[in-house]
C-alpha cells in the first residue's frame, strides 16, 4: 500500500523570517530560531515521506524593514513555502506585544486552511507564541501537536530575577506570567516536545508543573555543510569556491583590518545578539583584564546588526553601550573589533574560516544557552570552541570533543581557557580536527530530519480521533467545518423545542440524513451547559456549533472547544463591573442570580414600562460605556459587549470558516433573534413567534412559517430548498 505523505505546518510567528539573507542578531527576536526553522523546513521538504511543509509567520509592512516580509507566499522549494499571515496590524513589533493579537492570527490561519482545502497532518509550534497558535489548531482539527520551545519563560524569569530585575518589571516588560501559563498549557496538550539537549528536559522543562505530560525527544539541530565547511578546503587547489564566497571573505577581512594593528594574530571570535544573557561584557572583561591574552590574540565581537545605537530598544542599547565603555576602559583600540553588520548568508561562514586560519577560537560564554547553534557552525569550519558550562554546550563539547567548558561568570577562567587552546598548537589542531570529523556524526540536518520523521510516523500511526498519546479527548470538528458550505442555525427555546415531538423527530432525521452536506448550530440565550442538557433531554443531535449566552460565547463539537478568538474580539472596551455598578441602583431592574450571569453578559428581569429602555441607554451612554442591549419576551434584559450578539457571532463564524451568509438558514421566534435574522442569511420565523418580530414581515430573506416550532424550521428548509442546494 502506498504510504501517505505528510503535510506539516510549522509556526514561527514573531520574527523577521525569510528564506535568504536572514537578519540574525538584528534584535532579540531574530536569533537562531529563525535560522533553525528555515533550514530544517528546507531539509524536511526534500524527504520522501513529506508532501509539503508550510512555515507560517507574520506579514510585516514597515518602512524600517525589507519588503520581503510583506510577501504573502514565499515559495522556497517546490514543496516548502513560507506563509505570512497578518495580525496586530502590519508594523514590526516585539514578540511580547503580539500576545493580544494571536487569536486574530489563528482565525486568519483557519481561513487560509479552508481556502487551500488541505488540512495538515501535524502542527508544530516554535516558541511559546507559536505553541499557543498550534495548540488551538490541534484541538480544532484533531491533529497531533509538536512543540519546540527554543527558550522557556521560567528559565528567563529566574535569570532576570538573579540579575536584579524586579518581578513587576519582568511581568510588565516581558509578559512573563502569561508566557509561562501558555507554556504550561502547551506542555499539557502536546503530543511531542522536541529538545536539543537532555539538559533542557531535566533542568528547564523540569521547572514546569506539566512536565510529565508530553513525550520528549532529544534531536539536536544540524548545520548546512554547503556553507559551513572546514577552513582548509579553501586552501586546496581543486576547491571550486564561487565568486560570492571569495567576495564575502575579502569583505569581512577588510572590515576586521580596519580595527586591528596586527591582523595576523589569532582571532578570538564571538557572534551573538546584543542580549544581556549573552554575556558580551563578560568576554570583554576577560580579554581586557588579561594583558597576556591581548598580546597573544585579537578580539572580534559581532553583536548583531546596527546603524545607530541610540535608535535601539533600551535593553539592546544598554548591552552595546556597556561593550563600548569596556572597550574604552581597557583601552582595547587596535586589538578589538566591533563591526556594525554582517551578511549571514556568506560573510558569517567566511568569518569562522578566517578565525580558524589564524589559529583562533570561537567563544560563547552566555549566562544560559539552551543549545548553541553558533558553536556547531564554528566547529564545522574547524574552529575550536570555548563555551559556557550551562545548557546545550555541555552536550556539544561532549559529542565533538573540540573545546573547553567554562564558568561564564568568571573572567579569569574564560581567559585561561582561551589561552590554553591558542598557546598549544597540538591542542588547537586536535580540537579543530575533532570538530570537523564529529560534526557529521551528530549535527547534520539529514540526521535531524530522520529522527524527527521517525517520531512523527509513530504519532500519525498511533493517533486516532478518539485519543492522542497524552490521553486527552480530541474532536476533529475543525475538519468537518472546513468542508461544510451550508448551515442551519436555530434558536432553542420556543423555536427548535416546545412543539410537536413528531416535527422535532422529522427535523433531526433530516439533519442526520444530510450530515455530510449541512452543518447544524444552535444560537441561544442559555448557557452552554444548560443548552446541552436541554438538547440531550429531547434527544437532539450534538450541534457542530453552539452560540450561547445571547451570542457572547461560541463552542465547537462534542468537546465544546471554546472559540478564544471570539472572546478576544468582543472583549474590546468591555467593562462588566462598571456597567453593573451603574445599573445596580435602577429600581425597575432585578438582577438574575445563578449561572445566567457570564463574563460577557449581565442579565436582568425587567417588566415592560414607558421609557425604561431609554433610561438605561441614557445612564450607560452618560458614563461612556460600550455595550449592546438586548430585550426579549417582554421580561429579559441582557447587557453585552458592543461587539457581541447572536447576529454578530453568526457573521464572525461566516468570516472565520468562510461559510457564505446566504448559505445559512437562521431560525428564531423572539426579539433576541432579530439581529441574526436580518441581512444576508436566509431567515425563518416560526409560526409561534413573539409580536416583537412582526416588524420584520415583508423584509427580503425573511420567511414567516405557518407551522410552529420545529415544524416551522422544516417548512423553512423546504421553502429555501437548502438541502438540495447543499447536495448539488
Amino acid at each position: 500500500m502506498k504510504r501517505h505523505k505528510l503535510h506539516i505546518m510549522m509556526f514561527s510567528v514573531h520574527g523577521l523570517l525569510r528564506s535568504e539573507s536572514m537578519e540574525l542578531g538584528r534584535d532579540a527576536d531574530t536569533g537562531g530560531q529563525i535560522k533553525y526553522v528555515v533550514e530544517f523546513a528546507k531539509e524536511l521538504s526534500n524527504h520522501e515521506m513529506v508532501n509539503k511543509v508550510d512555515l507560517f509567520t507574520r506579514v510585516i509592512a514597515d518602512k524600517t524593514v525589507s519588503d520581503d516580509y510583506l510577501q504573502p507566499i514565499e515559495q522556497v522549494t517546490p514543496s516548502f513555502r513560507i506563509v505570512r499571515i497578518q495580525c496586530g496590524g502590519r508594523k514590526y513589533i516585539r514578540k511580547e506585544l503580539l500576545w493580544p493579537h494571536l487569536d486574530e492570527y489563528i482565525d486568519k490561519t483557519i481561513k487560509f486552511i479552508k481556502r487551500e482545502g488541505a488540512i495538515p497532518d501535524i502542527v508544530h509550534g516554535h516558541y511559546a507564541d507559536a505553541g499557543y497558535v498550534s495548540l488551538q489548531l490541534s484541538e480544532l482539527f484533531g491533529i497531533p501537536l509538536v512543540f519546540t520551545a527554543h527558550s522557556l519563560g521560567r528559565t528567563k524569569y529566574q535569570k532576570l530575577l538573579e540579575d536584579g530585575m524586579r518581578e513587576q518589571d519582568i511581568v510588565k516588560r516581558y509578559k512573563i506570567d502569561h508566557r509561562i501559563n501558555i507554556e504550561e498549557r502547551v506542555l499539557r496538550q502536546a503530543n511531542l516536545v522536541i529538545t536539543s539537549t537532555n539538559q533542557e528536559i531535566k533542568q528547564q522543562y523540569g521547572m514546569y508543573e506539566n512536565r510529565a505530560y508530553p513525550k520528549f525527544s532529544v534531536i539536536p539541530p544540524g548545520v548546512d555543510s554547503d556553507k559551513f565547511y572546514p577552513f582548509y578546503h579553501d586552501m586546496l587547489p581543486e576547491t571550486n569556491t564561487d565568486e560570492t564566497e571569495w567576495y564575502a571573505q575579502a569583505s569581512i577581512l577588510q572590515e576586521l583590518n580596519r580595527f586591528f594593528k596586527q591582523p595576523e594574530k589569532p582571532l578570538i571570535l564571538t557572534l551573538c545578539r546584543p542580549d544581556k544573557k549573552k554575556n558580551i561584557s563578560g568576554l570583554v572583561k576577560a580579554y581586557g583584564e588579561d594583558l597576556e591574552l591581548q598580546v597573544m590574540a585579537n578580539l572580534a565581537v559581532f553583536a548583531g546588526i546596527r546603524k545607530d545605537i541610540s535608535d535601539k530598544e533600551e535593553d539592546t542599547r544598554d548591552v552595546l553601550t556597556e561593550m563600548l565603555l569596556l572597550m574604552d576602559k581597557y583601552d582595547l583600540y587596535g586589538n578589538m573589533a566591533i563591526p556594525k553588520k554582517h551578511d549571514f548568508e556568506h560573510e558569517v561562514p567566511a568569518l569562522y574560516r578566517i578565525a580558524a586560519k589564524t589559529k583562533g577560537v570561537f567563544v560563547n560564554v552566555a549566562l544560559t544557552e539552551p543549545f548553541g547553534l553558533t558553536l556547531i557552525e564554528a566547529s564545522a569550519c574547524g574552529l575550536p570552541i570555548v563555551a559556557t558550562n550551562d545548557g546545550g554546550p555541555k552536550d556539544i563539547v561532549r559529542n565533538l570533543r573540540n573545546g573547553i567548558l567554562v564558568d561564564p561568570s568568571n573572567p579569569r577562567k574564560v581567559a585561561g581557557a582561551i589561552k590554553k587552546i591558542i598557546a598549544d598548537n597540538a591542542k588547537w589542531k586536535e580540537f579543530s580536527q575533532e570538530g570537523t570529523v564529529n560534526i557529521e556524526k551528530y549535527y547534520t540536518w539529514a540526521a535531524h530530519t530522520e529522527k524527527y520523521l521517525k517520531q512523527l510516523r509513530h504519532l500519525v500511526t498511533h493517533t486516532s480521533n478518539a485519543e492522542f498519546g497524552t490521553g486527552r479527548p480530541v474532536s476533529a470538528i475543525g475538519k468537518r467545518l472546513a468542508k461544510l458550505k451550508y448551515f442551519l442555525i436555530t434558536d432553542v427555546d420556543n423555536t427548535l423545542i416546545g412543539g410537536d415531538d413528531d416535527d422535532l423527530n422529522m427535523l433531526t432525521e433530516l439533519l442526520e440524513h444530510n450530515h455530510e452536506h449541512v452543518g447544524f448550530a444552535i444560537s441561544t440565550g442559555r448557557t452552554v451547559d444548560s443548552a446541552v442538557s436541554f438538547l440531550e433531554k429531547y434527544e437532539v443531535p450534538t450541534p457542530d456549533i453552539i452560540i450561547s449566552s445571547v451570542g457572547t460565547e461560541i463552542y465547537y463539537g462534542e468537546g465544546r472547544h471554546y472559540d478564544q478568538g471570539w472572546n478576544t474580539h468582543i472583549s474590546s472596551k468591555w467593562n462588566r463591573d462598571k456597567v453593573k455598578s451603574i445599573l445596580d441602583s435602577v429600581e425597575f431592574l432585578s438582577y438574575q442570580e445563578g449561572e445566567t450571569q457570564r463574563p460577557f453578559k449581565i442579565s436582568y428581569y425587567m417588566e415592560p414600562g414607558k421609557d425604561r429602555l431609554a433610561v438605561i441607554h441614557s445612564l450607560l451612554a452618560a458614563r461612556k460605556c460600550s455595550y449592546n442591549l438586548i430585550y426579549s419576551h417582554q421580561q429579559f434584559l441582557d447587557i453585552l459587549p458592543f461587539r457581541a450578539s447572536k447576529g454578530k457571532a453568526l457573521r464572525y463564524l461566516s468570516y472565520k470558516w468562510e461559510i457564505p451568509l446566504e448559505n445559512m438558514l437562521v431560525c428564531g421566534d423572539s426579539g433576541n433573534d432579530e439581529e441574526m435574522l436580518r441581512g444576508e442569511p436566509r431567515g425563518v420565523i416560526v409560526g409561534n413567534y413573539s409580536s416583537e418580530l412582526e416588524k420584520l414581515r415583508g423584509l427580503k430573506n425573511i420567511y414567516f412559517a405557518k407551522r410552529e416550532f420545529a415544524g416551522g424550521i422544516v417548512e423553512g428548509l423546504q421553502y429555501y430548498d437548502l438541502i438540495s442546494r447543499a447536495q448539488g
